[in-house]
């Protein structure tokens, strides 16, 4: 096969997986003009359409996904084969792509990368945050980040992080104005800060237990944010009530900014784990960036 139709092929693939133009060609450091016009030849060369554009985004026909479920796990293969020849090199190198939850790359994967990345300068890490659920395989990441409790059976799960909870806090001056809650039905009768998920659109239930006991509360309040960090924020603020991050609120809960309240019903979850499928080809530098992340008590 030429060059110039390899190079066509892989700039197929790259559209077909960004779903745009600007974006694939500011992946592959070319104009999306230039772009447009290698994908236009590949289409004449092959006599068939294979994007269906819009103005606002662009599709894969049928023969277009076609050709890319039937290329692109080739090409993959060779990204990964290229990769793992960095261990012949002094220094292993490549790209590792990872999907995260702000919480998550706040918390574990910033302060680590801050440690792991001087100490490999020919390895570069790109951390998509998106606090819905990801199909790494299709979204062509190297891994993913989730609590252990989610993780697929069919994927290999490597704990980063510790045990931890969420709790729910108010601010001192909310709790002049309103009472204590005891118990979490009362919630229904407090202002509370909703986190709004951004896969699923809704809003995340409140989930309590005690003693066996599970227990989900829908609250309501003035304001509603897609970050949990903003979630954190506006209960500092005074605005209401949230349902965060124990490690998260801790530094505003020492400074006295922070009262945590219904303690006894926010029991621990299942830390985070970096998963992947048990078939990737562990590269040199991807097999460096787990055990860099990896937990150790």
């Amino acid at each position: 096969m030429a060059r110039d139709e390899l190079s066509e092929l892989r700039a197929f693939i790259c559209v077909a997986e960004e779903r745009s133009f600007t974006r694939a060609a500011a992946k592959l450091a070319v104009s999306a003009s230039a772009l447009s016009h290698t994908i236009r030849g590949l289409e004449e060369r092959l006599g068939l359409r294979l994007l269906t554009r819009t103005t606002r985004s662009v599709a894969t026909t049928e023969a277009g996904e076609r050709l890319y479920q039937s290329i692109a796990p080739h090409f993959e293969q060779i990204r990964s084969e290229i990769d793992a020849l960095s261990e012949l090199r002094d220094k292993p190198a490549g790209t590792v792509r990872v999907t995260t939850a702000v919480h998550a790359m706040e918390t574990i994967l910033r302060p680590r990368l801050a440690a792991f990345l001087p100490k490999f300068p020919d390895i570069h890490v790109e951390v998509s945050i998106d606090n819905g659920f990801v199909d790494i395989v299709g979204e062509r990441f190297d891994a993913g980040v989730r609590l252990g409790e989610s993780v697929s059976k069919d994927m290999i799960a490597v704990r980063i992080g510790p045990d931890w909870r969420f709790v729910v806090v108010g601010a001192p001056n909310y709790f002049t104005r309103h009472s204590v809650p005891v118990h979490p039905g009362e919630l229904t009768n407090h202002r509370c800060v909703n986190l709004r998920l951004a896969s699923a659109g809704g809003l995340y239930a409140w989930e309590f237990e005690k003693e066996g006991r599970a227990l989900d509360v829908r609250v309501t309040g003035q304001a509603t944010f897609d970050s949990i960090v903003s979630v954190l924020h506006a209960a500092v603020d005074g605005l209401g009530l949230a349902f965060v991050p124990e490690d998260l609120a801790r530094p505003h809960i020492e400074a006295g900014q922070l009262l945590i309240v219904l303690d006894d019903w926010c029991p621990p979850i299942q830390g985070y784990h970096l998963y992947y499928p048990n078939r990737r080809l562990a590269s040199p530098a991807f097999a460096r960036f787990v055990e860099a992340m990896r937990y150790r008590g």
